[in-house]
């Protein structure tokens, strides 16, 4: 897949960026530290410019999330569970992924959207859920827009320091990505320890 993203950015520049971030939303298993640091690594070899990057990248970003948040609208958190568990291999996502992202809205409401931009996985699918409890599409901008920005400056800089080294970050990103990974399924296993415990003490009470 690397190799696939890397050809098309060195085709199409600036609008293989927007397109591939673009997707990145609405495909989470795409890997936007790829397209990030390849990003930043093409501006010390082609005459792209950081802020061109960056500025593609985030607009690439809020074209997938606004699409997303769509979804969140037409679709019940139930419904798209459903529709995930049938079509979750062409996606590559599964139910679970979901419940995460409504989760974690439901834990820190509004600031999810922005926070959740700068956790993997998360920073996708956190907009199904602000348009399933149709969340005012203004406020969802603006944070949408301003924490995208603050995920690509970092990995578009990143990718220009180190220039050929960019797939020595993508790996430590890797690793981030399982922490957080695990740490978002440790979460929602107490979530649901606590959850289950209250019932069971509301039933014998």
């Amino acid at each position: 897949m690397e190799h696939w993203i890397t050809e098309i950015m060195d085709a199409y520049g600036y609008l293989g960026i927007f397109l591939l971030i673009a997707l990145e939303n609405l495909f989470p298993p795409i890997p936007s530290e790829v397209i990030l640091t390849f990003g930043g690594f093409m501006t010390t070899t082609s005459e792209m410019t950081i802020v061109g990057v960056i500025l593609a990248a985030t607009a690439g970003s809020v074209a997938g999330a606004i699409c997303l948040y769509g979804v969140g609208r037409m679709f019940s958190i139930a419904r798209l569970e459903t529709i995930i568990t049938n079509y979750g291999k062409i996606l590559r996502l599964k139910p679970e992924d979901i419940r995460k992202a409504h989760a974690w809205f439901d834990k820190y409401g509004a600031r999810a959207v922005f926070f959740g931009r700068l956790v993997p996985l998360i920073r996708s699918l956190i907009s199904i859920p602000a348009g399933s409890t149709h969340m005012s599409f203004l406020p969802f901008l603006f944070l949408t827009t301003i924490g995208s920005l603050i995920w690509n400056i970092g990995l578009v800089y990143i990718g220009a320091a180190v220039g050929a080294s960019w797939e020595t970050i993508v790996g430590y990103m890797d690793i981030y990505s399982n922490v957080v990974y695990g740490l978002l399924a440790l979460s929602l296993a107490i979530f649901g320890f606590i959850f289950i415990r209250k019932r069971i003490i509301k039933s014998h009470g």
